[in-house]
């Protein structure tokens, strides 16, 4: 089984049920059989944060609802991202407001819109992508 530490940054203006991020991931982790030390971050930022990211990192002006950055995408076992025995997954950044807006849409709940968007960003860091 793996054993997960997960930093979560979140904006003060946000709330967000951190034990219940924690138990997706550790699902998350858990069917798709991963084992070992690891640490994934996950932050919960507004829109302007999220846009500045999606500028940056993506070359689109605009919001979105998640993005992932893997701290050894495309690197051999041997290259990954470690502090001691623990392996860094990457990072995880959620746009709350964007949250809000595709959880009225869909009519769920925000925890369950937010549940959804941190195993799709998990499973990227993972190297699981769409199919």
């Amino acid at each position: 089984m793996a054993q997960v530490n997960v930093p979560i940054f979140v904006e003060s203006r946000y709330k967000v049920n951190r034990k219940r991020i924690k138990n997706t991931i550790q699902s998350v982790l858990s069917k798709h059989e991963v084992v070992g030390q690891m640490e994934v971050s996950v932050a919960v930022v507004g829109d302007r944060k999220m846009r500045a990211l999606s500028q940056k990192y993506k070359g689109e002006d605009k919001t979105r609802n998640i993005l992932s950055f893997s701290l050894s995408e495309g690197e051999s076992e041997r290259g990954k991202e470690t502090r001691g025995d623990t392996l860094l997954l990457g990072d995880i950044v959620l746009s709350y407001p964007e949250v809000i807006r595709e959880a009225a849409r869909d009519e769920v709940l925000v925890d369950d819109k937010v549940d959804e968007l941190v195993m799709h960003g998990l499973e990227h860091l993972l190297g699981l992508h769409h199919e």
